[in-house]
Parts: structure tokens; C-alpha cells; sequence
């Protein structure tokens, strides 16, 4: 692979990333042309408060290409085209070939959630001392168990009585917390997301974890429930949203967990919920936090 580099004025940085991938580039990447000297321009200002800047002066292209002749083929229509207009080439660097599955695979480690319930990635060993696993392949979804909402979730599925529960994973991503709650004793856990590369990687785990048999994966579907446990680990806005939706899914008594919310909005959290339940913080990790709630009775 080859990387073409161009130096492009601010008003052009866009138009001539569209034509770049338009001309076959696997990748385009902007960085400031002035980092790392006295005229480098920072976009990102103090917290709260509104960036300097939304884009550098001058930036560095940066066009990605599968072999030179394909680059060659681009810098030919580059040429004479509006979106080249004031920009110039600065390089082109081979980059060389990279076992890019292994360099992936290395970001993954196995993760304790207790002393002996791990998260253990498919092309790791389990350790020895690991009684309760997950063996996990994310694939294009989220949910290695790294991040802390879902270290949060598993930490609470350690601690909750699933006996024969039936269970919702909603936006279930890798299919962690659904799997997560049958080893911990539900009956059936259903996991649905709206991305189908979720629902592809969820199905896998499921078959890996042999939870295929009580999990069922798939497209969200709300006629199924209702549920003893309902997991969210999406972000704070859908979950504003879906507050009338997740608190309907639940029975009386029911347990509603949610992550991928930030300390500073637990109050939004708080306001959206107010109407079918009491949601509360259980727990706090690296800016986040876990809020549940028990609902006391069918919502209106």
C-alpha cells in the first residue's frame, strides 16, 4: 500500500477528502500541516467551553491507496479538478503490510470482572484461575468487557439472583451482559440490537459461550416481554428516548439497569425516567455510571 500526502487550505479540506475516496483511497485522514511547530493550532479549548477553532488553517491529506498505479490514476484526475484548487502534493510513502488481525487481537486482553468470573477473548488462553468465562470474539461490535458501562453491567450480574429469570439485553452489541446473565443462572435471555453486524456477533458469542440454546438474538422486538431484567448499555440520549419503551418490558418488581451514561447526566437520566420509575446510581467508574432501578408496579 501507498500514502499519498496533500497540503490543502482549510475551505477545500472536505471536498477534496470526498474525491480522494471517490478515487478509490481505502482511507483519508486530516491532521494539522503545522503540528509540532511555533503555528500549530489546537482545536480543542477548556472543558465547556466552546473549541478556538473547528478546523486548522493548513492540513495534512493523508490518502490511503491499494498499490501505485491506482495512486497514479488518482494524482491523473486530481489534476485540473476544483477540489485540488490551492493544494499540493507533498509525498507519497509505501506502508508496508501488517498482520492488521493480530494488532487488533492484541488491544483485546482478558479482563477479571471478580476473582473468578473473566472475559477472555477467543484467541486467548483462559487463565487458570478463571471458574466462570466468557469467551468473546467481538467482531464490528461493541462490548469486549474493557470499557467501563460494561464492566459495570457484568460487576452487577455478578451480584444479582438470576434464578430462572427471563432476560431483555437491549442494543446488546456483542451479546456480553445477555450471556453474562444466563451463565449467572436466567432461563432465556433475548439480545437485539439494530445493527446487524451486533446481531451476526452476538448470534457467534452465543453459539462460543453454548448459551444458544436459552439466548435468542436478534432485531429489537417488544412482544416478547415481559422481563424480570432489562440491561441498556447504549448512551444517554437514546436511553432518554426509550424510557417508556424499556420500563414497559419489565414486570412489577422488575430490575431496569442502564449504562453509558456520564456523571453529569445523571440528573437528564433522573428527569426522563420520573414518570415509570426511580432510577438511582449503584455505581461509578472512570466518569461513568450504572443507574438502576426496581419497578414497583406496571407502567401507566
Amino acid at each position: 500500500m501507498i500514502e499519498l500526502h496533500i497540503l490543502a487550505p482549510q475551505d477545500q479540506v472536505e471536498s477534496l477528502s470526498d474525491v480522494l475516496l471517490e478515487l478509490s483511497a481505502l482511507s483519508v485522514s486530516v491532521e494539522d500541516a503545522d503540528a509540532h511547530t511555533e503555528h500549530e493550532q489546537a482545536l480543542f479549548g477548556e472543558p465547556g467551553m466552546p473549541p478556538p477553532a473547528s478546523s486548522w488553517v493548513r492540513s495534512k491529506v493523508m490518502a490511503l491507496f491499494d498499490d501505485e498505479g491506482v495512486l497514479r490514476e488518482a494524482k491523473d484526475c486530481l489534476l485540473g479538478l476544483e477540489a485540488f484548487e490551492s493544494c499540493q502534493i507533498l509525498t507519497e510513502i509505501e506502508v508496508p503490510p501488517e498482520d492488521w488481525v493480530r494488532i487488533t487481537q492484541a488491544q483485546f486482553q482478558p479482563v477479571a470482572i471478580t476473582e473468578d468470573f473473566w472475559i477472555v477473548p477467543s484467541w486467548h488462553e483462559v487463565p487458570p484461575y478463571a471458574k466462570k468465562v466468557i469467551r468473546l470474539d467481538p467482531g464490528l461490535a461493541f462490548g469486549t468487557g474493557t470499557h467501563p458501562t460494561t464492566r459495570m453491567c457484568l460487576a452487577w450480574s455478578t451480584q444479582h439472583d438470576f434464578d430462572a429469570e427471563r432476560v431483555m439485553d437491549y442494543g446488546c452489541g456483542s451479546g456480553i451482559l445477555a450471556i453474562s446473565a444466563v451463565l449467572h443462572g436466567a432461563k432465556h435471555a433475548d439480545a437485539v440490537d439494530i445493527d446487524p453486524s451486533a446481531v451476526q456477533a452476538a448470534q457467534q458469542n452465543a453459539r462460543d459461550n453454548q448459551v444458544d440454546a436459552q439466548m435468542q438474538v436478534g432485531l429489537p422486538d417488544t412482544s416478547k416481554g415481559p422481563y424480570d431484567t432489562v440491561f441498556a448499555n447504549i448512551l444517554a440520549t437514546p436511553l432518554k428516548v426509550l424510557a417508556p419503551l424499556l420500563c414497559g418490558l419489565l414486570k412489577p418488581g422488575g430490575h431496569l439497569v442502564l449504562a453509558g451514561i456520564l456523571e453529569r447526566q445523571e440528573m437528564e437520566l433522573k428527569e426522563a425516567y420520573a414518570p415509570y420509575c426511580h432510577l438511582e446510581v449503584s455505581n461509578v467508574c472512570e466518569g461513568w455510571i450504572l443507574m438502576t432501578s426496581r419497578i414497583t408496579s406496571s407502567p401507566a
